[in-house]
């Protein structure tokens, strides 16, 4: 039997206990009991390759139509956040210019992640605070169809926001160090 990475189960339990468990996606869940996220670890630290990596589990996402959705976790590169969002401009550039505008999209976390405007030590960024450097691959339409069955979707960010800001950073501090520990 083949154990699993521990970058890979780290980020599986992260999406347990943070995602799926306070909701900040209401999605999650369903793909998680449903087994149709693929987990990717790429070693590369370099831009060229990983975006050609990442590029390559689009590919994969969509001949493997069982798969909803994929996490290209970073367990080498991209630790610095400057140097990760470096990597999401080009990937979100190549996504436009490529065959796969309009059918995936990405969804970005980070270890330091912090939003623009806000505090680098503010609970808020941790609705976005992952064991690694991720970029979620997401099918559109799929999002686009659960969307629309959900009520008042643009609320999630801002319902997320207030669940961090009331569990507090020390809260997430504790089940991210858990995680790492793991």
């Amino acid at each position: 039997m083949n154990k699993e990475p521990r970058e890979i189960s780290q980020t599986r339990q992260w999406i347990e206990d943070i995602i799926v468990e306070l909701n900040f996606c209401p999605f999650a869940k369903k793909e998680l009991v449903n087994d149709t996220i693929y987990y990717y670890l790429s070693h590369q630290k370099k831009l060229k390759l990983a975006l050609t990596e990442l590029f390559e589990q689009c590919h994969y996402l969509q001949r493997n139509i069982q798969i909803e959705t994929s996490l290209v976790i970073f367990d080498q590169g991209f630790k610095g956040f400057e140097q990760y969002l470096e990597l999401v401009d080009y990937a979100n550039e190549l996504l436009i210019d490529s065959e796969y505008d309009g059918v995936f999209q990405f969804a970005t976390f980070h270890p330091d992640y912090y939003f623009d405007g806000v505090g680098i030590d503010d609970a808020e960024n941790y609705t976005n605070r992952s064991p690694y450097p991720v970029i979620h691959i997401l099918r559109e339409e799929s999002l686009t169809r659960v969307l629309s069955t959900y009520k008042n979707p643009e609320n999630i960010p801002d319902n997320n926001i207030a669940l961090a800001q009331k569990k507090g950073k020390a809260y997430f501090e504790q089940i991210l160090k858990n995680i790492k520990q793991s």
